[in-house]
């Protein structure tokens, strides 16, 4: 019963990680190329698989980006969302599954965070190169590091600064408290 008590937790927890993934990039919506370097809806992801796990996450991050093209059009399905869709499922596999076997200290988070963020635009870059087969445009060297690294540095550094707190509170207050109930 325990386990289910959670799990409906962790469920919820979800549905406002998908919901503030659809509403975040609202904020930088009106100029793309602002959404392009902040990558609003990668916090949530992230955020999702520190606090929820790997599993909850992978569900998070392919379903934001998949949800919102269907509903908002943006970003364009094919092969935009498509292949954010897996970017941010490894995201949140890799951010709860580093943050799962790493010890819970500062320090182990950022080394999660870090390592989801490398992982994971190596996956956008795989299935991108894959994806745009199908498309006129190829899918160059050039264009991996400039959409995987030179534009995202502000979103990158945005990350970094703000994740680790949140993980640090949620670690304080949602964790610890999940634990005192299960007792």
């Amino acid at each position: 019963m325990k386990s289910k008590k959670f799990s409906a937790r962790k469920i919820a927890y979800s549905g406002l990680f998908i919901a503030l993934g659809m509403i975040l990039p609202f904020f930088t919506g009106q100029i793309p190329e602002i959404g392009r370097m902040l990558l609003p809806m990668h916090i949530p992801v992230l955020l999702c698989g520190f606090i929820c796990g790997p599993i909850y996450g992978m569900a998070v991050g392919f379903i934001t980006p998949l949800l919102r093209s269907a509903t908002l059009s943006m970003p364009p399905m094919f092969p935009t969302a498509v292949a954010m869709a897996f970017e941010l499922l490894a995201y949140g596999g890799f951010t709860g599954l580093f943050f799962g076997k790493l010890p819970k200290k500062r320090p182990f988070i950022y080394v999660s965070l870090i390592l989801a963020m490398i992982l994971g635009r190596f996956v956008w870059g795989a299935v991108s190169l894959w994806l745009y087969t199908f498309t006129e445009n190829p899918f160059t060297w050039q264009a991996f590091m400039q959409g995987a690294y030179l534009t995202a540095v502000p979103g990158i550094i945005l990350q970094l600064i703000i994740i680790p707190p949140i993980v640090m509170a949620a670690k304080k207050y949602i964790f610890r408290g999940a634990e005192r109930k299960e007792r």
